[in-house]
């Protein structure tokens, strides 16, 4: 066998096995979703019984909720502030501005333990009640670096002389933001609030330390359920998350797309 066939054999085995790593859980996840038997080792039949239970059970749809209002207004937040922190390190001159770089990178690599306490001895050093709008701050907090890295990628091939041509022609600072470089880092913004969702709908860590006992977020309850074992539910609530998430990211590519045509 010639050697560079040889080399392309191997590459395509080991891109295999990586993909049927993180793949292959999820499969099984599926298909045991839909198994009418709550033993992962029987398959008694195709059955919609679980996602029924799943409907009908209140507490894991109320935690659910609480994740989605958490990680859509997180999301939302980090992206706006990510954002324009991205766009002050890359377009403008500040005493600190390299400071800045630095403790956005710093927050993107910090241990979820060390940012969780943090956070809960800020929040109890305010008085400030743990729930909703402590883990809001929290999550956006966790976000905003994330967003702004990505930001920063895309404005890293962005053209200046585009929003100096707005200005020439007479654009406002505000009009040429809005008219030339926002829509050129739209793809950007849209791909930062994506990930942050996704940190924010996954997170436990951070939740479990900023979080009240009046407020909870499916992560944590899913934690607490998994203590005492995995119920047939749990898959189908994977199963429907995972779709959910497919589809933000198919959205997303669709969108992209059609701004670059």
């Amino acid at each position: 066998m010639p050697r560079a066939r040889l080399v392309r054999f191997f590459s395509a085995g080991y891109l295999t096995l990586i993909y049927a790593f993180f793949y292959v859980p999820l499969f099984i996840v599926f298909c045991h979703s839909f198994n009418y038997s709550k033993y992962v080792s029987d398959w008694n039949g195709f059955s919609l019984r679980w996602y029924e239970s799943l409907l009908s059970n209140t507490a894991i749809l109320d935690a659910a909720l609480n994740s989605l209002l958490v990680g859509v207004c997180a999301a939302s937040l980090g992206t706006l502030t990510g954002t324009l922190t991205a766009l002050a390190i890359k377009r403008y001159y500040f005493f600190g501005r390299k400071s800045l770089y630095v403790a956005v990178l710093m927050l993107t690599v910090l241990p979820d333990l060390v940012m969780g306490i943090s956070l809960l001895i800020v929040f109890i050093a305010l008085h400030m009640e743990l729930g909703f709008f402590t883990l809001l701050l929290a999550h956006t907090t966790l976000c905003a670096p994330f967003v702004t890295l990505t930001v920063l990628a895309r404005l890293a091939e962005f053209d200046e002389y585009l929003v100096e041509a707005a200005r020439d022609l007479g654009a406002s600072e505000s009009r040429a933001f809005l008219h030339v470089l926002l829509p050129l880092t739209a793809p950007a913004v849209a791909a930062g609030w994506l990930l942050s969702f996704t940190l924010s709908m996954d997170d436990v860590l951070i939740s479990t330390f900023t979080t009240g006992p009046t407020f909870e977020v499916l992560p944590i309850k899913i934690y607490s359920m998994v203590k005492l074992g995995i119920k047939p539910d749990i898959n189908a609530l994977s199963t429907i998350m995972f779709a959910m998430t497919l589809t933000l990211v198919l959205l997303a590519q669709a969108i992209t797309r059609i701004r670059r045509k």
